[in-house]
């Protein structure tokens, strides 16, 4: 059913015809295959058996029909003469996903029977893992995102972070579906990654651990006698839209007199999430979205909102905001909000789970969405209306140390020690990693305000504190240029 141009999630609606599909089947919008142990882009209920492939088959012409005679003779001739022996079940399940992998869609893929057993448990509250979500990229495995007070996030993981390995077992050739199982577990085992970040490779150490749920976080500042709201919305579940009404509403009640919504690091989720937000902001003489299928036909969404809000609005973006964080973000910029931030990932295409059989899943993008103007930002990005980029210990690595760095010494680690120190406000002369005499006085100053023993080396001790005062002063938000670039945007 449609509901004030909204798609309902019940229903998955294909050129004005009705699928019933299980609240699973929705449409998702996935920034990744998999989320490894968070609920937020999965929601739902069990995967139960529908119509949907059988009402197709009327569909599939002679031709097809030849080439999935093929497929049968390629099977038979496999399973009767291999001279080792063969799994069938294995067989049909690489036949799918080679099909799948033809597409050269990271966001279309096959979930077997044990995948789809760990979709299952995550839609039924199982939330546990490192907390991040990741897509193929260039054959890598890429962090899209951590979430917010996840161990990878406690860890320094960062958006466009690649995982090379998985406790010492490369992931070289293996499918998104075959990695993230590696990276799974429960809470309280450990798992080491390999990290590329840029031309740097480095190791850290996490325990897996229950993921947070909460998904709206909201907040007040005042500005210059102005009170101004904050949201900020880390992924689109199912109860992210009503949870954002009620803080927006009681925003409203107390008479704000401006609003930032910050989806920085948000990787996205369920569409009609995001759609039941902008409702709430885009006026009904112009779409909030614009869904458009295989064939190039288009339906436009529009809400039943009379006016903008007479409040300002700015909406804060960086390279982890994916899919729908990016419907929303273009949405407002379009209609005249401000965007601050960096440029976003760049999804926007929309993904239906379908059931295959009685214990495998297809997850296939069926659609593409488009901005209120019918702007594509798909591996573009929205483009802030601001481009603010934040300091640059907001981007560094973790220290690896084996042995002590000294005086007169030049390394990548060294190199990232001064960055931090000098975020912390200790004087550093250089930032190239060479080890000079005045890192090694700040060096000595950080050692004493933190008990530690005093040696002017870079040792592992001081490496770790040094990270963890970072992560600390990075959440505390002190330097938070992106932030206060919005705030000021709002009265001007």
């Amino acid at each position: 059913m449609v509901v004030c141009g909204k798609i309902r999630g019940d229903d998955f609606i294909i050129r004005g015809e009705y699928m019933q599909i299980s609240k699973t089947n929705i449409v998702l919008l996935f920034i990744s295959v998999f989320i490894i142990g968070l609920l937020g882009t999965y929601y739902g209920t069990k995967i139960t058996e529908t119509e949907v492939l059988e009402t197709n088959q009327s569909q599939i012409n002679t031709q097809s029909i030849d080439n999935i005679d093929k497929v049968e003779q390629a099977y038979s001739l496999i399973e009767q003469h291999y001279i080792e022996d063969v799994e069938g079940d294995e067989l049909i399940e690489g036949a799918i996903q080679g099909m799948l992998n033809t597409l050269d869609d990271p966001y279309s893929t096959y979930m077997n029977e044990q995948a789809t057993e760990n979709f299952n448990e995550q839609i039924e509250s199982s939330f546990q893992g490192i907390g991040t979500e990741v897509s193929m990229v260039d054959g890598k495995v890429t962090i899209i995102a951590p979430i917010k007070d996840s161990p990878a996030e406690k860890a320094g993981l960062k958006p466009n972070d690649q995982i090379i390995k998985v406790d010492d077992e490369k992931l070289e050739g293996l499918d998104l579906t075959e990695a993230v199982e590696k990276i799974r577990g429960e809470a309280g085992s450990k798992v080491k990654l390999s990290i590329m970040r840029g031309e740097n490779n480095f190791e850290v150490e996490l325990t897996r651990d229950d993921i947070p749920v909460e998904t709206v976080y909201a907040s007040t500042k005042n500005i210059d006698g102005k009170k101004t709201g904050i949201i900020e919305i880390t992924s689109f579940s199912e109860d992210t839209s009503t949870d954002f009404k009620k803080e927006l509403t009681k925003f409203e009640e107390t008479e704000i007199d401006g609003l930032i919504i910050d989806v920085r690091g948000n990787p996205g989720g369920l569409l009609d999430s995001v759609e039941d937000m902008l409702m709430e902001f885009i006026p009904k003489n112009t779409p909030y979205l614009q869904i458009e299928d295989s064939e190039g036909e288009k339906e436009l969404f529009y809400s039943e909102l009379a006016n903008k809000k007479e409040y300002p609005i700015s909406v804060l973006i960086d390279e982890g905001s994916a899919s729908a964080s990016e419907i929303l973000a273009v949405a407002l910029k379009e209609v005249g909000y401000n965007v601050i931030g960096t440029k976003s990932f760049g999804k926007g295409t929309v993904q239906q789970a379908v059931p295959l059989g009685k214990d495998g899943m297809i997850k296939l993008t069926f659609f593409k969405w488009l901005s209120p103007e019918g702007n594509w930002i798909h591996e573009k990005g929205v483009k802030p209306t601001k481009e603010v980029k934040q300091p640059d210990y907001y981007y560094s690595h973790p220290i690896q140390v084996e042995k002590p760095f000294k005086l007169d010494q030049s390394d990548e680690n060294i190199k990232t020690s001064q960055i931090m120190l000098d975020g912390l406000g200790y004087k550093i002369e250089r930032k190239d990693g060479y080890f000079d005499h005045q890192t090694a006085l700040s060096i000595e100053k950080f050692q004493k305000k933190h008990s530690l023993k005093v040696t002017g080396e870079l040792d592992k001790q001081t490496a770790n504190t040094l990270e963890l005062e970072i992560m600390q002063r990075i959440k505390d938000g002190k330097d938070d240029l992106q932030m206060k670039a919005a705030l000021e945007s709002l009265y001007k």
